[in-house]
C-alpha cells in the first residue's frame, strides 16, 4: 500500500545573508502553482490516476486527511504546517481543511495544461 510522506523542510545552507531550503531535489516537475486557502475551508476530496503531488506550506494549518481509495473509511489525518512538505502518490485520495489561512506550494509530476488536471483527476 503506497503511503503518503511528510518531512519538515530545514536549511540546507544559511549565512550571514539568510538561508537556502531545498524542497524538492531530483524530482520532475511539470506543474508548480501557489494556493492560498481560507480559514474553514476545504479543498481536495480527489485523488489522481498518474500524477504524484508534492505540496509544501509557507504559512499557516492545514489538517491533511487522505485514504486509500480501496480503504475509504480508513482515515489518516496528519496536521500540516509552515516548512511541512507532503507527498501524495497516485491513487492516494486526499482533503485539506484548512485551519488557519493558508499558503503553499502544489507541485505536481503532470501538467495541467489541455485539461491535464481534469482528466487525471477523481473525485470522491
Amino acid at each position: 500500500m503506497t503511503q503518503i510522506k511528510i518531512k519538515k523542510v530545514t536549511p540546507a545552507f544559511s549565512d550571514e545573508r539568510g538561508a537556502i531550503s531545498d524542497i524538492l531535489d531530483d524530482v520532475a516537475i511539470l506543474h508548480t502553482g501557489i494556493i492560498n486557502s481560507k480559514k474553514g475551508t476545504v479543498r481536495g476530496n480527489h485523488y489522481h490516476i498518474k500524477q504524484t503531488q508534492y505540496n509544501y506550506i509557507i504559512s499557516g494549518k492545514v489538517k491533511l486527511i487522505t485514504w486509500q481509495i480501496k480503504e475509504p473509511k480508513k482515515l489518516t489525518e496528519n496536521i500540516l504546517s509552515s516548512g511541512d512538505l507532503v507527498f501524495i502518490p497516485a491513487g492516494v485520495a486526499h482533503r485539506m481543511e484548512f485551519l488557519e489561512d493558508t499558503v503553499f506550494l502544489d507541485m505536481n509530476s503532470e501538467s495541467r495544461s489541455n485539461n491535464g488536471y481534469e482528466n487525471d483527476t477523481v473525485r470522491v
